[in-house]
């Protein structure tokens, strides 16, 4: 099943993901939607008021809500002109997206992509999967701004990637592997990708963004960047986390002295609620699900004890 955010981004209380729905698109949408283990808001705004923009977000429940899957990738360039590009993506996604190792995800997509021929086009794009018997979140960065993570237990915000505290890269490149790694899509076939993962305790929040937001400009013409996005969301008070992505809007755009930025924007809020998933009558089934997603030698992030 296939359902994709509706037109005019509307949308009435909480959209509760099914089993084996793959939910998102790339329209203008504001809502929020339940999915094992997070709270999730979703904003997204195509550059100049466009129905579709080169921002496509997707979330996927599966395997009995044990696995949930996070996609947001942004098309080079935006608006109307990207449509086509932003379509076939949307039909790769659809096609993979129950794809175990999301490494193996991420190739699938560069190499598509790249058949597609269309010069001068690419994607960046975050994978992320949620393993709920561990509440370990498994990233794959294919060129895209790092997520923002903040930390219940020390109240603290910090950029996520592989040297986050508790991180583990969870990727194996044997002998064969590629030099070069975790390139945009649709740069250079084939590349390589690898992943990490982080175990999240409750209360923790996740923020995937899309460029136009670290790539607004202040009234001196500097980029804000990631290190200056990060500045600002440090500021924002976690008391209401649903509308933390509203937050960190307003804080860019009072940066940028501009209501409206230049490209299309997407934010993502993941807010950790830590649910318990479904319970398996065998063990042997998580245990086997955790190894396909490359979990099995998963160091404990931080506060874990198991």
């Amino acid at each position: 099943m296939t359902s994709e955010a509706n037109q005019t981004g509307a949308m009435e209380g909480v959209h509760d993901l099914a089993c084996m729905e793959v939910w998102g698109g790339s329209r203008a949408f504001d809502g929020r939607v339940s999915v094992p283990g997070h709270d999730v808001h979703v904003w997204s705004v195509p550059h100049e008021q466009s129905e579709r923009g080169g921002d496509i977000y997707y979330l996927s429940n599966c395997a009995a809500g044990l696995i949930t899957r996070f996609v947001l990738a942004d098309v080079s360039g935006h608006g109307e002109q990207v449509a086509e590009i932003a379509r076939a993506l949307r039909a790769l996604m659809r096609r993979h997206i129950n794809t175990a190792d999301q490494t193996r995800f991420a190739v699938a997509l560069n190499g598509e992509l790249s058949s597609l021929g269309i010069a001068g086009r690419f994607a960046t794009a975050l994978l992320l999967t949620y393993f709920a018997p561990t509440d370990h979140m498994i990233v794959c960065n294919a060129g895209h701004p790092r997520p923002l993570i903040h930390r219940a237990s020390y109240q603290g915000w910090e950029l996520l990637d592989s040297r986050s505290p508790g991180g583990r890269n969870t990727t194996e490149r044997g002998p064969g592997a590629i030099g070069i790694a975790n390139l945009p899509l649709g740069i250079l076939d084939p590349t390589d990708y690898e992943q990490f993962a982080v175990r999240l305790e409750e209360g923790d929040v996740l923020v995937l963004y899309t460029d136009a937001l670290i790539e607004a400009r202040d009234r001196d013409g500097n980029e804000l960047g990631e290190e200056g996005l990060l500045d600002l969301v440090k500021g924002c008070s976690m008391g209401m986390e649903n509308d933390l992505g509203e937050a960190i809007r307003q804080r860019v755009a009072v940066r940028t002295g501009r209501e409206a930025l230049d490209d299309d924007a997407t934010v993502i809020v993941l807010r950790h609620n830590a649910a318990d998933p479904p319970r398996l009558g065998l063990l042997g089934q998580v245990h086997r699900m955790a190894g396909a997603l490359g979990l099995r030698s998963v160091d404990s992030g931080p506060g874990w004890e198991g």
